[in-house]
């Protein structure tokens, strides 16, 4: 039996999109996190030591990292499309946006939630405008143009394509939808990424989809 370990409001909810699009049984332990610290429970500390969510358990396999679980998924219980043939085009944008949604683009949109939470966190007054300063700054030369550059680069690609592998939803897509969904609701995709918000409408309206918050529970995409 497969068992998905669910933190609220957790990349662990795009597992549970995966189950539900491949019409596999499981079974979901829920966690929540501490309502000050929002850092993970013991209890999910004792499943893996890092306490991070997801960590998928297939009867005695254990599986952790959002990436990897989804290609174990895929390979192990995929139907056709959910991972493209292999040697060829899909097959390697599949491997490509499985690696770069965590590889580069995660790391620039936490950058940003840092520095915006730097400014806005409690500090003596004095510190104030010397950490906006380094912030602003920061943000301007560094991490602003880098989501930029990306945002735009995933808006060319989903231009061509309705999903990220070729013509059909692949696991890909569902390692992509977390950062996509989190910088449309933060406000970071606009109207000049028209692509990036019509594949997640498209995300959003697919029944497996709707099942699996049906199922995981309220979810924050901020």
């Amino acid at each position: 039996m497969i068992t998905v370990h669910h933190l609220n409001n957790s990349r662990s909810q795009r597992i549970l999109w995966m189950l539900e699009e491949l019409g596999v049984s499981y079974e979901v332990k829920k966690y929540q996190r501490d309502p000050k610290t929002m850092l993970a429970p013991q209890s999910l500390r004792d499943v893996h030591p890092l306490g991070k969510s997801p960590v998928l358990t297939d009867d005695a396999i254990a599986v952790a990292e959002s990436g990897a679980i989804i290609d174990y998924l895929a390979q192990v219980y995929g139907s056709e499309g959910m991972i493209p043939v292999a040697n060829t085009q899909p097959y390697r944008d599949y491997v490509y946006w499985l690696h770069y949604s965590e590889g580069s683009l995660m790391p620039q949109l936490l950058l940003k939630l840092v520095f915006d939470k730097v400014k806005t966190s409690p500090m003596p007054f004095f510190i104030k405008p010397i950490a906006k300063m380094i912030s602003d700054k920061v943000m301007a030369a560094l991490v602003g143009p880098n989501i930029k550059s990306n945002l735009e680069y995933i808006d060319g690609h989903l231009a061509k394509q309705d999903w990220f592998a070729g013509d059909a939803l692949s696991g890909a897509d569902i390692q992509m939808s977390f950062p996509l969904e989190a910088s449309v609701a933060r406000g970071i995709v606009s109207d000049k990424h028209p692509n990036i918000k019509a594949y997640v409408k498209r995300i959003h309206e697919r029944p497996a989809y709707k099942k699996a918050l049906e199922i995981g529970g309220e979810y924050d995409y901020t």
